[in-house]
């Protein structure tokens, strides 16, 4: 393997290689070839393979033209092309896998189809509802969204129909109907999508894919055009993303990956890292350049931040990045308890209005949760202390009216005056005015956020102009034209609300990790899988490493006021907070309800994990698991959830069923002593769970 050491001031572009720090510099430089960046969270990855680009154009490597730079969010990469163009790289392609794509296939289209291009399917809802009616499977909102994310997953896991029954099998998936009937769904959405002369996303990636590799003539004019390739987040490249990278290369080794094995956060969509902690064995050449010293956090936030996924199981040795603080000191992450969700979101909120009064801006403030309907309690609590924020995820930026309207005004401006004078920002300024922005901001409400959205437009002049020498308002509304199709907005002011999902690969100087109790985070239905479980505490290191200053964590001990306070905070919390905080020795993991195990049935140590007390065993000791029992239990589920129309996890988590399946309870009170069978559930489902255990029936 190459040596990873910085290149010599003598070399071509080497100024541009001045403020990198030694493994930045050594990636940036690194031969033509293969490269492999594990870059941790803040550690200026963007940054380094910018700069690389750079490098190899202006070095004369490589022409920016024949540069393909792919990543997986639009504004990921919208700020690639920004930063590129500050560093006087035109030219170069910076897109989503699924926008280069759909390029490519536009272009490539009459050749290899003939006919007219298909339109894109705006939504898929509407037609697996279609395929759903027309084989008999239920077509509720909730079943629908289920049955869309299995054909997505499936897709982009090069599983067809014919395989998935099968696939899923071994894969051991959590699905939403039986996987016959999920295939049978499939099958027909493809045939109505094709009958309808329509393309979804997945096929954008898996005609382009087709293209490149059955018709030469096609494959031969794209890699005459595209010789260098980087990979961002290549820890999230599906089995499908992955065939059209190896379609795109044709056999070269030009590729760059940067990614981080730690942040993997998409394998419910198919996405893995094992492109990435294989990288080497593909190519054993590659420059391997390991990323860990973090630029945005305080040593107090990396140290959390490394306690938490320095807990994980089971992880790959080319995945055990330990980040180090760059920063100075800042204040201690802080915990807090509070007895209910509403009472966590008020204070949550109170919290947040003296950090502004003390001079933090509201876009530097962020509250993320698990689950999107977590957020209406902060919406309210926000609403009712004045705090502007904004939903991420919830209406998009340039389908506002107000941008709208403020585009027309725009486009209309620079094709009347392309030589208007006056610096950008000014000028932007001047045309905008007439359809909202005053000179003072109004004093709140839904006019201030109108106002803060064309304000916002008014920064991107100025941020453009720090960044292109003299730039024209044509220039300016084409950046706005390429920013609106790409959804990559500027900076509005207000506090954003997002799941933790959403946060990925955006920071803030603030962040508030909120419901961080057991059955939230990790979320219910991975108890039981050790690689979701592994998945959920990934999710939160995500969390943890998006602030940058100030990190605050809560949860709650009930749902709703007055309720019982039997929740308790997250299993990944424990060991974390400090031995003084008043929550640091209570709300251990214990069994509360009368009649539940407290000691392992093989050895007799004392249960305290959620799985041990579920399972009645140490997860170390030997299970005695009846696997045929656990088939008929499944089977069970599936139906009964199908009546229930709910998802198979409401009736019974798979880690209770396991545990009915080792200990074969015989009546109602050996059922019930299983952890996650309480009264409740015994009346509902007690005497079916009985007669599939005792064989007399699959009810």
């Amino acid at each position: 393997m190459p040596a990873v050491g910085s290149a010599p001031s003598s070399k071509p572009g080497s100024g541009l290689l001045d403020g990198l720090d030694p493994e930045q510099r050594a990636a940036a430089c690194a031969p033509r070839g293969p490269v492999c960046v594990l870059a941790g969270a803040g550690t200026g990855k963007t940054r380094t393979i910018t700069h690389r680009i750079a490098y190899l154009v202006r070095s004369g490597h490589v022409a920016a033209g024949q540069v393909l730079a792919v990543t997986f969010t639009a504004r990921a990469a919208g700020e690639m092309r920004t930063r590129l163009r500050a560093l006087g790289v035109e030219g170069a392609q910076a897109r989503t896998f699924h926008a280069a794509a759909m390029r490519q296939l536009r272009y490539f289209w009459p050749r290899v189809v003939g006919d007219q291009q298909w339109d894109l399917l705006d939504g898929k809802l509407r037609m697996v509802g279609q395929a759903a009616n027309r084989v008999g499977v239920n077509t509720e909102a909730e079943v629908l969204r289920d049955l869309a994310g299995e054909i997505e997953w499936a897709k982009a896991s090069l599983v067809g129909p014919d395989d998935y029954a099968a696939v899923t099998l071994r894969a051991q998936r959590d699905i939403p109907e039986p996987a016959a009937r999920v295939a049978e769904v499939y099958r027909a959405y493809e045939e109505i999508k094709n009958g309808a002369r329509l393309l979804d996303f997945d096929d954008l990636l898996l005609h382009t894919t087709a293209a490149l590799e059955e018709h030469s003539a096609v494959a031969e004019e794209f890699r005459d055009r595209y010789r260098c390739f980087v990979v961002d987040e290549y820890q999230d490249v599906t089995p499908l993303q992955q065939r059209l990278l190896d379609a795109w290369l044709g056999g070269r080794d030009d590729l760059t990956v940067v990614g981080d094995a730690n942040q993997t956060i998409y394998s419910f969509g198919g996405a893995s890292p094992r492109q990435l902690l294989e990288f080497t064995r593909r190519f054993p050449e590659a420059t391997v350049v390991r990323l860990e010293r973090d630029y945005r956090s305080t040593p107090q936030v990396v140290e959390l931040a490394n306690t938490v996924i320095g807990a994980a199981k089971d992880r790959p040795a080319g995945s055990r990045l330990r980040l180090v603080g760059q920063r100075p000191d800042g204040p201690p992450p802080r915990f807090a308890e509070y007895e209910d969700e509403t009472a966590e979101a008020e204070a949550t909120a109170h919290r947040i209005r003296e950090l502004l009064d003390s001079g933090i801006p509201a876009s530097e403030v962020a509250v993320l949760y698990r689950v999107n309907a977590q957020s209406e309690a902060y919406e309210q609590a926000l609403t009712e202390l004045d705090i502007p924020y904004l939903v991420r995820g919830g209406e998009r930026f340039f389908d506002r009216r107000e941008v709208r309207q403020a585009m027309a005004a725009l486009r209309t401006a620079a094709a009347r005056d392309a030589d208007r004078r006056g610096d950008l920002a000014t000028v932007v300024r001047s045309v905008l005015h007439p359809v909202g922005l005053s000179e003072q901001p109004p004093s709140g409400g839904a006019a201030k956020e109108r106002w803060d959205a064309l304000l916002a437009l008014v920064e991107l002049a100025e941020e453009l102009e720090n960044t292109v020498e003299a730039p024209e308002l044509a220039r300016y509304v084409a950046e706005l034209e390429q920013r609106a199709a790409a959804q990559h907005p500027p900076t509005v002011e207000g506090i954003t609300l997002a799941s933790l999902h959403a946060a990925k690969g955006l920071e803030w100087a603030a962040v508030f990790l909120v419901g961080l109790a057991e059955g939230t985070v990790p979320i219910q239905h991975a108890d039981g899988d050790s690689g979701a479980i592994e998945e959920e505490r990934r999710l939160l290191y995500v969390g943890i490493t998006r602030a940058r200053e100030r990190l605050e964590l809560s949860w709650a001990l009930a749902r709703g006021a007055g309720g019982r306070r039997q929740r308790r905070r997250s299993r990944f919390l424990y060991g974390l907070l400090p031995e003084h905080h008043p929550a640091a020795r209570a709300g251990r993991p214990q069994p509360k309800a009368a009649g539940k195990r407290t000691s392992c049935r093989v050895c007799g140590c004392t249960l305290t994990a959620t799985m041990e007390v579920k399972l009645g065993r140490c997860t170390g000791c030997p299970s005695d698991v009846d696997e045929d029992l656990l088939a008929r239990l499944k089977a069970w589920r599936v139906e009964r959830a199908r009546e229930l129309k709910v998802p198979p996890f409401v009736v019974f988590t798979d880690a209770t069923l396991v545990a009915i399946a080792e200990q074969r309870p015989v009546d109602d009170g050996a059922l019930v002593s299983i952890s996650g069978i309480g009264a409740n559930k015994l009346e509902r489902f007690g005497a079916e769970v009985l007669a599939v255990v005792h064989g007399s029936g699959s009810r």
